[in-house]
């Protein structure tokens, strides 16, 4: 029985999940008046480009991945709630085509609102995926804080030789999408109870399942771009693809992969303040085809929280990719579209 006197961890903050992240138009002027990186010559990833993750080279044979990734509640389960943190913040690592091999916890917790063992049972969640990773959650910083956050700071390894940026796709490749999309709307039904016991299972199925396929990937030469879906939706993600790339996208929209109930869900005007948020910073490359329906916009901007890798590959590679997401459980990996030269922007038909 749920003791009525626990407030729900979504009713603590005022966003979830990956939908808190600051817009990426805002981001971005934010970060131009940030110190540049210098001269580091073994810097091979850092704010230059909107990847994933920083990397490091350490030495001919070996590259250092480091992220960083924290949020409010996007579930009221604690247990649920650590977990889905924690797999996000890997992925960062996995994105870059890396293996996580440690990580710090990052803790803000109400500590007046919330029982110990309800902040025990988050970070309990966290070490849960962390284990599952097979690594360490080697300590952490926590503070007293008014929303409650948590997160993990994480470092990988790859060959250098292996990273893979989101700047680095090919005219002719084609987008494969590695697990469904409509975390975000699924998550504002649920602050509104109006998402049932299967909806909600599908949700913590796809937002806790590691994306562990990354660092196979990245051994593939015809895999040319990765990056994770998360916080900025679909359209921001393969924008930042496109705009680094210098290529196009072409969407094929009826092919796109969902959780289900999301479509119905955003039919009914459910949705996240951060959907429009997202389209505010990306709409101005995007095209829909009008024949699309009306909740297409919503969807398309939804907000990921531990969203799936989006993968840039040669199109005689496409089969091999998808065999090889769906060995490893992402039954429902699909080719979305493709990358074409021209102007970066987004048709979506």
């Amino acid at each position: 029985m749920t003791d009525s006197s626990i407030p729900r961890l979504t009713s603590l903050s005022h966003g979830g999940g990956c939908g808190c992240k600051i817009a990426p138009d805002v981001l971005a002027k934010l970060m131009r008046h940030a110190l540049p990186a210098g001269p580091f010559p073994d810097l091979m990833v850092g704010t230059q480009s909107s990847d994933d993750a920083a990397v490091y080279r350490l030495n001919d044979e070996q590259a250092l991945i480091a992220t960083t990734d924290f949020f409010m509640p996007i579930v009221d389960d604690p247990h649920d709630f650590g977990r889905i943190a924690a797999a996000n913040a890997l992925s960062d690592v996995y994105a870059m085509g890396g293996r996580p091999i440690m990580a710090l916890a990052l803790v803000g917790m109400p500590l007046k609102s919330l029982p110990h063992d309800t902040i025990a049972a988050v970070l309990a969640g966290g070490a849960a995926v962390c284990q599952q990773a097979g690594i360490p959650i080697a300590g952490g910083h926590s503070i007293d804080s008014v929303e409650p956050i948590y997160g993990l700071a994480v470092m990988g390894l790859a060959h250098p030789d292996h990273i893979k940026r989101n700047d680095r796709a090919q005219d002719g490749d084609v987008l494969i999408l590695s697990k469904p999309l409509g975390v975000g709307i699924l998550s504002a039904a649920l602050k509104k109870d109006r998402l049932d016991a299967t909806g909600y299972q599908a949700m913590i199925d796809s937002t806790t399942r590691l994306n562990t396929p990354g660092a196979q990937l990245a051994l593939m030469p015809s895999v040319h771009a990765l990056t994770d879906v998360t916080g900025f939706s679909l359209l921001g993600h393969a924008l930042e693809m496109c705009r680094g790339s210098g290529l196009r996208a072409e969407l094929d929209y009826a092919a796109l992969p969902w959780l289900e109930p999301a479509p119905a869900l955003a039919r009914e005007g459910i949705q996240t303040g951060a959907s429009g948020r997202n389209w505010m910073a990306c709409g101005a490359d995007v095209t829909l085809a009008a024949a699309l329906p009306p909740e297409a916009q919503a969807l398309l901007t939804d907000p990921q929280t531990s969203g799936g890798l989006l993968i840039a590959c040669a199109a005689d590679a496409a089969d091999e990719v998808l065999a090889l997401l769906r060995a490893d459980g992402f039954q429902q990996a699909a080719r979305i579209g493709r990358l074409t030269a021209g102007s970066p922007h987004i048709q979506v038909s």
